[in-house]
């Protein structure tokens, strides 16, 4: 991407170049107001939906080329406002849908598997009661136990919590409560499962996973609705498929983006903000009237509480944590069995997950076509005495692991492992007047991203494509220019709607009691 003049001032600024900020560039610029995107990344825009260097392997006397990546991202049902933005500038790709999902359990040498994303969302028994249709598949049932079985009640019980409680809409921090405190007295291969959906939705063990998050996870992605569960990939990566043209569409509409671009300090005048960053020409200042900050949690919280005109205000501010990730991808000689093209892992492995790449994206088929060859792409979500292991043994570790859980893939080729920084939203909420919103306590500064205080139930792409629609919409208000409408989240199915409805009139009159 060629970099334009450093501009000396812009009416926007905006702080990051992640999914976030493009969508709150794009809205800006779709109403006449240019921005500028500093963006600290010197070679990608995308955040955690950015590309990467391409990994080369030789294989039957041919080199062939797969482009890099942050990690495999799903595009689920209830992506509503990211789809729309694509959509409506035409740049939404064709996706694939997974037409199944699995889950895979390891017990010392045996490896259980059962179909599992299909019997959700094709269920004939309406949501919040779907889950049941899995006891009509044989493969589900061999996964339990009879301590399994007779705990079901319980689950069934705690997890209707989740139509109880809303924590994103409430506020409501649930006594910062753990899931592994919320899964207490469950039987262990269900506290497993139930672990493995924690550790793909939120990157945590039950022990650091809050509830709070988890049953917002619950909300969104599956408990009130059965085609919620429903996902698709994108045919390539998220920074060809997704950001990169976004970012075009953001620089043809007469915005500018600046990579290498490291905010350093963030000043308050009278009537604009100073901003003063590092390129690899030295320190640059530049004004804005108004500044939209789209960076991780992390990054957020250390830019505020080290500049001055911020500090004392973010020093009270509560910011979720940010968690790091492992993602390897191994090449294989020949293809294993007929699989799923991805699922959760649980069990006595290091491993959280997997997709089969050659399944849907076209460098990979390919590949795959000519060789006879397979590759897998799996995630590794802590704890940390896994994560803080050093490469060769982190990766050799993750490959036996494949080899227990595919043992018919052939040999491996090639295996490469890349590490994602501690800025993956380990997601919950805060306290209300503690938790950053879109507005935010200094006049013409406003935030969005995945981990921002919104009321939307959304998460992860879709809350940082929602609150990217917030945070342009606060600075086109403030100018006198029309916002733009943010497309409401599916309800809740009438069962789920009725029962929830009722578990929180009990839940209301029980409070009334106590006083």
């Amino acid at each position: 991407m060629l970099q334009p003049p450093l501009p000396e001032s812009s009416p926007v600024i905006i702080i990051g170049g992640g999914i976030a900020g493009l969508t709150a560039a794009l809205h800006l610029a779709e109403r006449g107001v240019s921005a500028l995107i500093l963006e600290a990344d010197p070679a990608y825009v995308g955040g955690r939906l950015r590309g990467g260097p391409a990994v080369t392997i030789t294989h039957q006397g041919r080199s062939w080329s797969f482009p890099g990546e942050h990690g495999v991202h799903g595009i689920w049902n209830s992506y509503v406002n990211l789809k729309a933005i694509l959509s409506r500038h035409m740049l939404l790709p064709d996706l694939w849908p997974s037409p199944e999902e699995s889950w895979i359990h390891v017990e010392d040498n045996r490896v259980r598997r059962s179909a599992m994303g299909s019997a959700i969302h094709t269920s004939p028994i309406p949501a919040p009661l779907h889950y049941l249709h899995l006891f009509t598949r044989w493969r589900f049932l061999n996964m339990l136990s009879p301590a399994d079985l007779l705990t079901l009640p319980r689950v069934i019980g705690t997890l209707l919590i989740a139509l109880v409680y809303d924590p994103i809409g409430e506020q409501n921090t649930l006594n910062d409560e753990s899931l592994a405190t919320f899964t207490k007295g469950w039987s262990p291969r269900l506290r497993s499962f139930f672990a493995g959906l924690a550790r793909n939705a939120l990157a945590a063990h039950p022990e650091d996973a809050p509830a709070a998050g988890f049953i917002a996870f619950l909300r969104f992605y599956t408990i009130a609705r059965r085609d919620a569960w429903r996902f698709a990939f994108l045919p390539g990566t998220g920074g060809v498929c997704v950001t990169e043209p976004l970012a075009r569409k953001v620089q043809e509409l007469g915005s500018t983006i600046q990579l290498g671009a490291r905010v350093l300090r963030l000043e308050q005048a009278a009537t604009h903000w100073a901003i003063s960053y590092q390129t690899s020409a030295g320190i640059q200042n530049v004004r804005a009237e108004q500044v939209i900050l789209a960076l991780d949690a992390p990054a957020a919280a250390q830019l505020l509480r080290e500049s001055p005109a911020t500090a004392h205000a973010a020093e009270s501010l509560w910011f979720p944590v940010g968690v790091p990730t492992a993602i390897f991808r191994i090449w294989y000689t020949q293809k294993p069995a007929s699989h799923a093209p991805t699922g959760i892992v649980t069990g006595s492995v290091i491993v959280d997950n997997f997709f089969w790449l050659d399944a849907f994206q076209p460098e990979y088929a390919e590949w795959a076509s000519a060789t006879g060859g397979s590759a897998l792409e799996m995630h590794i979500y802590g704890p940390p005495e896994v994560l803080d292991q050093p490469d060769a043994a982190l990766l050799a570790r993750a490959v036996a692991d494949a080899g227990r859980i595919f043992p018919d893939a052939g040999q491996v080729l090639h295996a490469k492992l890349i590490r994602n920084p501690a800025a993956h939203t380990l997601f919950s909420v805060g306290k209300p007047g503690t938790h950053l919103g879109i507005n935010t306590p200094w006049h013409g500064l406003f935030a969005c991203g995945d981990w921002v205080a919104h009321p939307a139930p959304a998460m992860y792409l879709e809350r940082a494509t929602t609150t990217g629609i917030a945070a342009a919409n606060a600075a086109l208000e403030a100018r006198g220019l029309l916002p733009w409408p943010i497309l409401p989240h599916p309800e809740p199915e009438p069962l789920a709607r009725a029962i929830g409805g009722w578990l929180m009139r009990v839940r209301q009159r029980a409070r009334k009691r106590r006083g």
